[in-house]
């Protein structure tokens, strides 16, 4: 249903797009507008999808942000331990990979948060959960100055990051403090946060030293500005 998961669907596609809009217009979008003024202000569009986690399956979703302007993830059930979410911040902020809350699911509810807002799926232990996720766009937002200039504006991260905000996918100095698995070391070669011009102090003497360990420790690009 996007491009992590691995297990659910697009339900915009099995015809309850126009359900799914009467929802974003009539109960989204005030509850929206109430909470982030600005970037909530109007939805012209929606990508909502469900996803599905299992132990046996996709256990949990390596740090991200979403391709939306407002997120609304609702849990639809089943029975299941563990799987909640882990926020830190949002992208381009100076405490962007920093832990900020854990969010335990509860049936029948939903979160709602910014997409530019790091997040992560914790792993599931046992049960199935089941989740429906609709990002809304708001295309005036995305017209704006201060959309266009948002990675531009990318601010110096303060100090390391938390280690529970790491991003296997996304971040080029993982290495430093996890290991790669089989499964996740391709993703090394695509890493680019924090780019070169945002990286606290430490992060090239740290990133040479864990290179000097050894090529397991870190497998992706070596390119950070100078301390």
């Amino acid at each position: 249903p996007n491009s992590m998961n691995n297990y659910g669907l697009i339900v915009n596609e099995i015809g309850m797009r126009p359900a799914l809009t009467d929802l974003q217009q009539s109960v989204l979008l005030p509850i929206a507008r109430l909470l982030f003024p600005e970037i909530g202000a109007a939805f012209h569009q929606h990508h909502s999808f469900m996803v599905q986690y299992r132990a046996s399956e996709d256990r949990g979703l390596d740090m991200h942000t979403d391709d939306s302007d407002v997120t609304f993830n609702v849990c639809l059930g089943e029975e299941f331990t563990a799987a909640g979410l882990t926020f830190c911040g949002y992208v381009g902020d100076s405490e962007h990979r920093h832990f900020q809350y854990e969010y335990q699911h509860v049936k029948g509810r939903a979160v709602v948060h910014l997409g530019t807002r790091r997040h992560g799926a914790d792993d599931i232990d046992t049960g199935t959960r089941r989740n429906l996720i609709i990002w809304n766009h708001n295309q005036q937002y995305r017209a704006s100055k201060a959309y266009s200039l948002r990675m531009y504006n990318y601010q110096k991260e303060s100090s390391p990051p938390d280690k529970r905000c790491l991003s296997f996918t996304h971040d080029r100095d993982y290495g430093v403090y996890k290991d790669y698995t089989p499964d996740t070391v391709a993703n090394a070669k695509n890493a680019w946060c924090p780019p070169p011009q945002a990286c606290y102090d430490t992060m090239g003497r740290e990133m040479r030293a864990s290179a000097k360990r050894g090529p397991a420790a870190v497998s992706g690009p070596r390119s950070v500005r100078d301390d």
